[in-house]
């Protein structure tokens, strides 16, 4: 069974990912192999922040691993806050980024907005990316209790729900992460 590491000790991250990769490949987390650093996100893309992630888990580990970074990308807002999401207020408190990217985007009439994912595994010596999107639209208030980040705000398109009030089978369904970790999880079944 091939073993990898996942830049993570976010248990949504981790369950989302256990989902659809299944048994197939053992996925440990940061906190399985003992990581407790802070492992730097300075990048100005979300591709830049999985990369370095993954390289510096490879670099001090030695772990093949793979690593992600999301974003919420709000068309009206120029894709803001983007690779900033998860700080998008100055914190990482969900309530005050929830807050102010409602704030910015007002009344605003275009409510569009995706979830991006992208993940950057490093295997065999190679580093490899996938990306997953998931389109829709930004509420004008929260909806929903389940989820984590944006999710009381996002309704993917084609849904009458946001991922908050979406069970997780139903989100991971269709979800920017399932996306990205279904064609990582090809990836692996091709080639190892």
């Amino acid at each position: 069974m091939i073993q990898l590491v996942f830049a993570t000790n976010n248990t949504h991250k981790l369950e989302e990912v256990r989902a659809v990769v299944g048994d197939k490949f053992r996925i440990l987390t940061l906190a399985d192999i003992g990581c407790m650093d802070d492992i730097p996100e300075t990048g100005d893309t979300l591709e830049a922040n999985a990369s370095q992630k993954s390289a510096y888990l490879l670099e001090n580990y030695g772990y093949d691993c793979f690593a992600d970074d999301s974003g919420l990308e709000v068309t009206a807002l120029g894709n803001e806050p983007g690779v900033y999401s998860a700080r998008y207020s100055g914190s990482r408190d969900m309530e005050k980024n929830m807050e102010l990217l409602l704030r910015r985007l007002g009344d605003h009439p275009d409510r569009s907005a995706r979830f991006r994912t992208v993940i950057s595994l490093r295997i065999g010596g190679e580093e490899h990316f996938f990306e997953g999107t998931v389109e829709g639209d930004i509420g004008y208030e929260r909806q929903g209790m389940g989820g984590f980040g944006y999710d009381p705000l996002f309704t993917p398109r084609g849904y009458d729900e946001t991922f908050a009030q979406m069970s997780s089978a139903a989100k991971n369904a269709v979800s920017h992460r399932s996306v990205a970790v279904a064609k990582l999880a090809d990836f692996l079944k091709e080639n190892y």
